[in-house]
């Protein structure tokens, strides 16, 4: 009768293959395995014939074809009438590609399974290390690791990061860490767990390609940064202020009492870009993020929604939204991407049936120079625009020009902002963020009146004191010490 037999060989020594295991082999006449790289395989019944798949590995580009062709002979052994006993290393259910996906197959078709355990690769590891993972610890598969741009763990878990086969890997891993790690953090690289040639190295994070042991059997141990290095740390500390136990004024805010705070926090992220003061961008960020947290937090208790489907729906957007990386579609340049993007918002609003304009999403509250710049920026997505930055700069002198000839206080004011709007679409064509340019004229104007009240200060005068000549003369000086 066909039938599927999944056997685990265990960590690599032959004594960690378990009774039931040597059992099977004893009464078999032929075996599968996915490598020959394996101790164990020493140890066999010399009657066994032993197939691998190390051809496979050998022929195939990547791994994940690699382990599709392998189910797919596998299952094929299996339809034969003495069907098919197929063995891998370590356990068949532990940091194993193929044989999830075998006994999915064998319970779909009702074919006979069984399961042969086997001691996984972790229990060595754990005892190499003296390491207990209890109460929590992350696995992670080291070719996951290295094609992820940030570490999918938080770093204030211990990690594992499972079957690090070549320097090269080793290196992308490294990679990737880094975005979290410092380079100079102690992880230990683990080789051959389990077996006679077992080999446990400490080394900073950096040097961990650059180990001469690395090979097929080769983990790596992260020990966790310090505490509250991570959201999940970030999100329990505000659910703990808002619980019974928590801070009664954290208790008593809702979203319209913290909406002040909300924007503070956005204006002092704003002022910290423009002094370019990093240490001061990355304070402030924090607020802004404890700011969005609580807000989460607060819906969360009213049954509103959660911090999870908050990242979900913006990760869902981001994806949908750039077809151009997660997709097939290709943009050669920022402009194509913007033009696109304003195609995708228009089909997804006509999917939900909203009706709204080009500009109904841009919000009545913002500054009025970054709602100008927003309003024209999306009617270019559309073509409603100059062909050339000159008729930017025509609509410029004309708009001063009927300013001047204005009269009246209303009209006056009319075309002073019919000014300012054509100012700010100059701005979008030059690439600048009008807002900020204006915040950064301020600042600059700022630092130098404070600089000709401190030197009337030093003369003993006050600024309304000194003459339009002294002013003037302390400006220019202001200027070039800027």
């Amino acid at each position: 009768m066909p039938g599927l037999t999944l056997l685990g060989l265990g960590p690599g020594h032959p004594q960690h293959l378990t009774c039931e295991a040597r059992e099977v082999l004893s009464q078999a006449s032929e075996l599968w395995v996915r490598t020959r790289q394996h101790p164990a395989l020493a140890a066999l019944p010399p009657s066994l014939a032993v197939h691998s798949f190390d051809a496979y590995y050998e022929e195939g580009e990547r791994f994940e074809e690699v382990y599709q062709r392998i189910v797919e002979k596998v299952w094929e052994l299996a339809q034969r009438p003495q069907g098919v006993i197929y063995a891998v290393p370590g356990h068949p259910f532990v940091a194993e590609a193929t044989c999830p996906l075998l006994a999915q197959r064998a319970r779909e078709a009702n074919m006979p399974l069984r399961v042969v355990s086997g001691m996984s690769f972790l229990d060595p590891l754990f005892t190499a290390l003296q390491l207990n993972p209890y109460p929590r610890l992350y696995l992670v598969d080291a070719l996951l690791l290295a094609d992820a741009h940030i570490p999918p763990v938080p770093p204030d878990v211990p990690l594992i990061v499972a079957q690090i086969y070549s320097r090269r890997v080793a290196a992308e891993v490294k990679t990737t860490l880094n975005t979290l790690y410092p380079d100079e953090h102690t992880v230990s690289l683990v080789h051959a767990a389990g077996t006679e040639t077992e080999q446990v190295e400490t080394l900073p994070l950096y040097a961990i390609d650059r180990s001469p042991h690395i090979g097929a059997l080769t983990s790596l141990y992260v020990p966790p940064l310090e505490e509250g290095t991570s959201f999940e740390a970030l999100q329990e500390v505000v659910a703990h202020l808002r619980a019974p136990e928590g801070c009664p004024w954290d208790r008593q805010q809702t979203h319209q009492s913290l909406r002040t705070h909300l924007l503070q926090e956005t204006y002092e992220v704003l002022e910290a870009i423009d002094t370019e003061n990093e240490e001061s961008l990355r304070e402030e960020l924090g607020d802004l993020l404890l700011q969005i947290l609580m807000q989460a937090q607060i819906a969360l208790e009213e049954g509103a929604f959660n911090v999870n489907q908050v990242i979900q729906g913006i990760y869902r957007k981001i994806v949908r939204r750039h077809p151009h990386v997660f997709g097939e579609l290709r943009a050669s340049s920022a402009e194509e991407v913007l033009v696109n993007w304003e195609k995708l918002k228009a089909a997804e609003r006509a999917i939900s049936g909203k009706k709204e304009g080009l500009l109904d999403g841009v919000p009545q509250t913002l500054p009025a120079i970054t709602q100008a710049q927003e309003y024209q920026a999306r009617a270019a997505r559309v073509g409603f625009d100059w062909d050339r930055i000159e008729g930017v700069l025509d609509k410029v002198q004309e708009e001063l020009k009927e300013l001047q000839e204005a009269e009246g206080a209303q009209r006056v004011s009319d075309e002073f902002g019919d000014l300012l709007f054509t100012l700010v679409n100059l701005a979008r064509w030059k690439g600048i963020d009008a807002e900020a340019a204006l915040r950064r004229a301020n600042a600059r104007f700022r630092r130098r009146i404070q600089y000709l009240e401190q030197a009337a200060q030093r003369q003993g005068r006050s600024l309304a004191e000194l003459t339009p000549e002294e002013m003037d003369r302390l400006w220019q000086e202001a200027k070039q010490q800027e």
